[in-house]
C-alpha cells in the first residue's frame, strides 16, 4: 500500500512499529485481567494461618487453623495473619514477574525490560 509513496517508505516501518505496540497493549490487558482471576497462597505458622489473594494483590480468603483462637495467644494470631498476608502479597508479587517476564519474551523484548505495571 505504501509502495507507491516513494520516499515515504519509512512509513511502513512506523505503521508496523504502531500495529506491535497495539498488540502488545493488547497483550498486557489479557494479561492484567488473567492476574486478576490468578490466586496464590500465602502461609505463617507452618501453615497455621492461610491467606488467599488475586496475583494482582486483593486479599480474597483467610483460613486459620482453630489451635491458635486461645485468647492469651492474640498477638502470636495477629503476628501469623500478618506474616500470611505478607507471604500472600509476595507470592502475587513473584507470580506477576514470571508472568511478565513470559510475556516479554513472546513479544521478543530483551529481558530485564521493565513493562508498564
Amino acid at each position: 500500500m505504501l509502495k507507491g509513496l516513494g520516499g515515504l517508505g519509512g512509513l511502513g516501518d512506523m505503521a508496523k512499529m504502531v500495529k506491535a505496540a497495539q498488540e502488545m497493549q493488547g497483550k498486557l490487558a489479557e494479561l492484567q485481567e488473567e492476574l486478576a482471576r490468578t490466586t496464590v497462597t500465602g502461609e505463617a505458622g507452618a501453615g497455621l494461618v492461610k491467606v488467599t489473594a488475586t496475583a494482582k494483590g486483593d486479599i480474597t480468603g483467610l483460613d486459620i487453623d482453630p489451635l491458635i483462637l486461645v485468647p492469651s495467644e492474640k498477638e502470636v494470631a495477629e503476628d501469623l495473619i500478618l506474616a500470611a498476608v505478607r507471604d500472600a502479597l509476595h507470592q502475587g508479587r513473584l507470580r506477576t514477574e514470571q508472568e511478565m517476564t513470559r510475556l516479554a519474551t513472546e513479544l521478543g523484548i530483551p529481558p530485564g525490560t521493565k513493562l508498564p505495571f
